[in-house]
C-alpha cells in the first residue's frame, strides 16, 4: 500500500474511515506464495488461491458524503449589509491600532500640560 508520508489527516472522521477502508482492503487482499513450496507467514492457503478472483476497476471505491446545501431567503437585512466593506474597516482599524494608540497617548500628554 502506497504512503504520502507527507500528508497530514487535520479531522478524525476522515482518519477513521481511511483506517476502515484499508482494513477493509487488506482483508480482501490475496497474497500470492512467491514459491510455490516455500509459504511464509501472511500468504494465502491453497484453497484461497484455488478461490482467487482478478478484480478490474475500483476495488474499494472511496465513497464521499455531500454536504447538506440550506437554503436561505435573501430577507433586506442581508442585502443592506455590506461584508467586503466591513473587512476593509477591520483590516484597517487593525493596521492603525498602534499609530491611533500613540496619538490618544500624545494628545492625552498635551492635555495634562
Amino acid at each position: 500500500i502506497a504512503v504520502d508520508h507527507r500528508r497530514k489527516n487535520r479531522c478524525l472522521e476522515s482518519l477513521q474511515s481511511n483506517v476502515q477502508r484499508l482494513n477493509t482492503y487488506k482483508a480482501k487482499l490475496i497474497v500470492f506464495p512467491r514459491r510455490s513450496r516455500k509459504t511464509k507467514a501472511g500468504d494465502a492457503s491453497q484453497e484461497e488461491l484455488a478461490n482467487a478472483m482478478q478484480v478490474q476497476g475500483p476495488v474499494i471505491p472511496i465513497v464521499r458524503e455531500k454536504p447538506a446545501v440550506e437554503v436561505v431567503t435573501i430577507t433586506d437585512d442581508l442585502k443592506a449589509n455590506k461584508g467586503y466593506a466591513k473587512l476593509r474597516l477591520e483590516r484597517t482599524n487593525k493596521r492603525l491600532v498602534g499609530v491611533r494608540k500613540k496619538r490618544a497617548a500624545e494628545a492625552e500628554k498635551d492635555e495634562k500640560k
